[in-house]
């Protein structure tokens, strides 16, 4: 998707709402009402019942949930460019600049971002993207505190993350339910653009499931409440004073708002948020599949009725979906009983399924409708993926790279897990110059092997300016070099 998705890094603040929420699954000591059994948060609504969409009094629900939006400050280490000579490796100096100008310089770097408290006892969501690599947290609270935040967990994959603070009797902003969100709704954004504490915009629910390339679960809900870089982490709030999002990315080509936002639904977090209270990481389903869409040519050329679903293009040997019988050329259209309109909606509710579970499945195989069950494995994930994401005038490739883990092979069905996946490229950058498409495999740079995103970093950082970056990259069974300007 060549379209620059900026994510809200923690070059920006944070901010956060109040309300009522319980916590029960986080620690034995913990124990509050409205909440069920094993929930981390309450979901009662503040005023309308959540069946309508009632006119929103912005003043009242400002003044109730702005207290329990937090701004999030982080320090991390951050490696420079090596010293070389001026003159290139020719130069008899070079050895000098090897032996003591060699090593990375090192700087501190302070950034900020938003979130906002779920439970009274000190638990803060936010995204994953504001605290991922930080060396220290600071979470500012509504009476002025500035307190130590710790990661309780992260998930890179939908970019959440939970933090804890050393305080009780928090407000907090209560849970709504993303699903109910219709088209046009009013909603209002809370968060700290550009450093400006504790700001407020409102706009509409523009759309709802947006895939915006920026991971297997993209589920996003597009906002015009106006969203910019700080916002992150942030609460987007319905008219019933309920979380609803969290905000996470903008669309734009000059780093500010135009009018498209996007929030992760609070539906994909509270999942995901339960499993890092509890484990600290979350673990997925996984059947072993290579899915792509379902387009109406293909739907016709399998003989699917309706058009919907998700098409297998390949099998792991071995795989759960081997075991079931699944095969390459079928057509998956309804899962444990919810029907499938979209690849990524089989993705969803896979890794949403808990691992051993017999799962019933439909699939069409040469127009004939076929039922399966099928044993979910657990999906092996790395401890903490190293992504190196573009940020709109800080990255001068202007490439978002993903290390290719087995995993991430797996998914883009790759038979080998060496290099990196770029997982986008910004609009007029020097890689979407050169050619550079998202889903491209990045494994040479300057003709030496790149293994992870790390890799990629120290060689970026070792290249001589002026001269073209140089890339070998795989597409589509196929080899090719690239050049950039540097």
């Amino acid at each position: 998707m060549n379209r620059l998705i900026t994510r809200y890094r923690t070059a920006c603040m944070a901010v956060v709402v109040s309300a009522v929420v319980a916590l029960v699954a986080i620690a034995p000591h913990l124990s509050v009402s409205h909440a069920a059994p094993g929930a981390l948060w309450s979901e009662r609504t503040v005023s309308a019942p959540a069946t309508t969409v009632p006119a929103p009094n912005w003043v009242e629900l400002t003044k109730a949930l702005k207290p329990a939006v937090v701004n999030i400050s982080t320090k991390r280490v951050q490696e420079g460019a090596q010293m070389q000579s001026p003159f290139g490796n020719d130069d008899p100096f070079q050895q000098f600049f090897k032996q003591f100008g060699g090593q990375p310089q090192r700087r501190t770097v302070r950034s900020m971002g938003s979130g906002f408290v779920i439970n009274s006892a000190g638990y803060i969501v936010t995204n994953n993207h504001v605290v991922e690599n930080a060396t220290e947290i600071l979470v500012k609270v509504d009476d002025g505190r500035e307190l130590p935040g710790k990661v309780v967990g992260r998930d890179p994959r939908t970019d959440l993350a939970l933090l804890k603070v050393d305080a009780t009797g928090l407000p907090v902003i209560p849970l709504g339910d993303s699903s109910e969100l219709q088209v046009g709704e009013p909603v209002m954004a809370i968060g700290n653009p550009f450093g400006l504490e504790r700001t407020v915009t409102t706009g509409i629910v523009s759309a709802t499931g947006r895939v915006i390339g920026q991971g297997p679960y993209d589920d996003f809900i597009q906002t015009d409440a106006s969203i910019n870089p700080g916002n992150s982490g942030g609460p987007l709030i319905n008219a019933h004073g309920q979380a609803v999002g969290i905000n996470a990315a903008i669309f734009s080509q000059s780093g500010g708002s135009v009018g498209i936002g996007f929030a992760i639904p609070i539906n994909q977090a509270k999942s995901v948020v339960t499993q890092l209270a509890a484990n600290g990481r979350v673990t997925r389903g996984w059947l072993g599949v290579t899915i792509q869409p379902l387009t109406p040519e293909l739907a016709k050329g399998f003989q699917v009725p309706g058009g919907g679903g998700a098409l297998v293009s390949s099998v792991q040997d071995g795989s759960p979906a081997a075991q079931a019988g699944i095969k390459a050329g079928d057509v998956v259209t309804e899962y444990d009983g919810h029907k499938l309109a979209q690849p990524g909606d089989l993705s969803r509710l896979v890794a949403a399924t808990a691992v051993g579970r017999q799962v019933p499945l439909t699939v069409v195989r040469e127009g004939k409708t076929m039922s399966l069950q099928v044993h979910v494995a657990r999906m092996e994930e790395p401890d903490q993926p190293a992504v190196a994401k573009a940020e709109q005038g800080k990255e001068p490739l202007g490439l978002a790279v993903e290390t290719l883990t087995p995993e991430v092979s797996r998914e883009l069905g790759l038979a080998d897990a060496r290099g990196v996946v770029v997982r986008g490229v910004r609009d007029s950058s020097p890689a979407e110059k050169a050619g550079i498409r998202a889903g491209d495999v990045i494994t040479e740079l300057d003709h030496q092997p790149v293994a992870s995103a790390g890799d990629m970093k120290r060689l970026l950082a070792q290249h001589g300016k002026g001269a073209p970056v140089v890339v070998l990259l795989h597409r589509d069974g196929a080899s090719l070099y690239a050049a950039m300007s540097s």
